[in-house]
């Protein structure tokens, strides 16, 4: 039986789809399972859940790539922010589909008291994880700063449906929600 080439590229493609899907639809399996965990664990099996599901963040899937983010964190904890940025973004610019990397870069903007670019890499962040409870995190604290206390309590709420034991969030919500209970009067 001969094959037609052009009935064949069509085949390959679509069997081709179909395996990186399958390959997709499984490599949040573990993440998933940590994040079930997460929701029901006490406070000490959680800090131990949190640190795996950062663990699985960081992961590129690029050994360069996961070089230029430690770069950058490790920059970060030097307090040399500036240099942090530039290997965040050299990170970003490569691997724009990484969102650790546009958490880590938002972290550092923050650090720099530059909260726009925080907010823009937070976003993006949250685009390509909406599970980044960390982001969520950065994010509540800048609209506390901008004395926002409603969005930034909307904000530490969602960070916490997710991880409950969120160390400092729950402490700051309650504390927005007397505030913001408060301003109802």
């Amino acid at each position: 039986m001969k094959v037609h080439r052009r009935f064949l590229n069509p085949i390959v493609a679509a069997l081709l789809s179909v395996f990186i899907l399958a390959a997709n639809a499984h490599a949040d399996e573990p993440l998933d399972d940590l994040f079930d965990r997460l929701k029901s664990a006490d406070p000490r099996a959680a800090s131990r859940l949190e640190r795996e599901i950062w663990n699985e963040w960081s992961k590129s899937g690029s050994p360069a790539m996961d070089l230029l983010l430690q770069r950058g964190r490790d920059a970060m904890a030097a307090g040399r922010t500036a240099e942090a940025i530039e290997h965040l973004t050299a990170l970003t610019d490569h691997a724009p589909d990484f969102a650790e990397g546009w958490n880590a870069r938002a972290t550092a903007y923050y650090q720099a008291r530059q909260l726009g670019p925080s907010v823009s890499d937070i976003a993006r962040a949250l685009v390509l994880n909406p599970r980044h409870f960390g982001a969520l995190a950065g994010l509540g604290a800048i609209y506390e700063e901008l004395n926002n206390p409603r969005k930034a309590l909307e904000v530490y709420r969602a960070a916490l449906a997710i991880h409950p034991h969120l160390r400092g969030v729950s402490e700051k919500a309650r504390r927005l929600e007397a505030q913001v209970a408060g301003t109802e009067l």
